[in-house]
């Protein structure tokens, strides 16, 4: 069964089908040149689970709409082997990470930059994507979706012991200790899968207190003559939050080390631990266990001043065209449809994600309206786990000092990775 759109707050069935078929109108008068049957079809990539079938729906939508394309989605086929092959698809909505701008800065990707979507993007969230790599003279990609991520945290357990949600890292660790002695879990950690170490503890509490894309950079500046005189490095500038990480580990549940995401998940719903540092994607999770369950987010403080509050983002997806591609005129077309806002935003409101668009609605769900605050004020960071090559074990790395690994030595062996892969690059 399609999945079908739930709709933003204003917006009918009547006018989310009229949106779509109006677009089908104006894609038909500009015509591409007709391939097999009349239509020039066109590989449309996406991969995200959870919402394949929901592209699908909006697919077989758009095709039944105009006659003059046809799109196809592919869910299967490896990326990178694609453009290897010299045979990429036309159009995608990926997720945007270091994978993706491999092919950005070799000009794998088209320029978008002549598209009227392309100037309703907020310029703090093209930013993102200019983090990660950039082709000269080129938009190569226009953000579809932001996933905000943060402390999640059950407002009953906060209210029966007259705690307050905390905005300094005084704070924080006056709520842990008040939870502890109260015989309630603080936080609920999940170290057995070690990317929940990672995109939680280790991304909140690092850019919680470092401005992460600013170290990033300099760390690539230094490349192969990163070490103990430098700037910054992995030794030297993650130390501090690293000493926090492990501080806010302390008070997690005993069995951590054994736990894994859906035992967190499980226990979240069963009301085990009072915060919880996972992703909007969890969300859904607790709610299947518990649809009576109230539950919140709010950014880990990791300073004593509020005004350090910041929250992580992710560009969940992100749109773009192939430059290798024959038919970019319909895969344009086919982007335009996905950016209008009656598409993008109701997709962003199933998926608890936040818009790109400078006129993009502010979210409503209670489970994510805490970091609104922060997303409108541009308070957020790209996580640190995110920044570092794969060919670096990270997670791996992470795990192992939550659960006994020396952080010193942890971090001095990421010094040295960093400074291998930069003598490869």
């Amino acid at each position: 069964m399609p999945i079908v759109p739930t709709r933003p707050p204003g917006i009918t069935r009547r006018t989310l089908l009229a949106g779509i078929g109006a677009a089908g109108a104006a894609l038909a008068l500009s015509s591409c040149a007709p391939g097999s049957g009349g239509r020039t079809e066109i590989t449309f990539f996406q991969t995200k689970p959870e919402a394949v079938g929901y592209f699908d729906d909006l697919v077989k939508q758009f095709n039944a709409s105009q006659s003059s394309i046809r799109v196809i989605h592919d869910s299967t086929s490896g990326l990178s082997a694609g453009f290897v092959r010299g045979n990429p698809p036309d159009v995608a909505a990926f997720t945007y990470n270091l994978e993706m701008a491999r092919f950005m800065e070799r000009g794998a990707l088209a320029d978008l930059s002549d598209m009227p979507e392309a100037k309703t993007i907020r310029p703090e969230v093209q930013d993102l994507v200019d983090q990660y790599a950039t082709y000269p003279g080129r938009t190569s990609v226009l953000p579809y979706s932001i996933t905000a991520a943060s402390v999640i945290y059950n407002p009953a357990l906060f209210a029966e012991q007259g705690l307050e949600v905390p905005t300094t890292w005084s704070e924080m660790i006056a709520v842990c200790d008040a939870f502890t002695a109260a015989g309630i879990t603080p936080i609920y950690s999940t170290f057995r899968e070690p990317w929940t170490v990672a995109q939680g503890l280790f991304d909140y509490t690092t850019g919680g207190m470092l401005d992460v894309a600013k170290v990033f950079k300099k760390l690539q500046e230094e490349g192969t003559k990163l070490g103990p005189d430098s700037p910054v490095s992995f030794q030297k500038t993650f130390k501090e939050p690293v000493d926090r990480m492990l501080q806010l580990a302390s008070y997690s549940n005993s069995d951590a080390a054994s736990r894994g995401y859906g035992d967190g998940n499980l226990a979240m719903s069963q009301g085990k631990a009072a915060m919880y540092m996972q992703g909007p994607w969890a969300l859904g999770e607790i709610e299947k266990s518990n649809p009576d369950l109230e539950v919140g987010t709010f950014p880990l403080p990791m300073t004593d001043d509020p005004a350090d509050l910041k929250v992580r983002v992710n560009l969940d997806l992100a749109l773009w065209v192939a430059e290798g591609s024959s038919k970019k005129d319909a895969a344009k077309q086919f982007v335009s449809f996905l950016m209008q806002p009656e598409i993008q935003d109701t997709y962003n409101e199933t998926f608890l994600a936040f818009g790109t668009t400078v006129s993009a609605p502010a979210v409503d769900d209670p489970r994510i309206l805490g970091m609104q605050k922060y997303y409108d004020e541009a308070k957020f960071y790209q996580g640190a786990s995110k920044a570092i090559p794969l060919t670096i074990p990270t997670e791996n790395y992470l795990q192992g000092i939550v659960t006994g690994s020396n952080p010193e030595n942890v971090l001095r062996t990421m010094d040295a990775d960093w400074r291998r892969l930069a003598r490869r690059a």
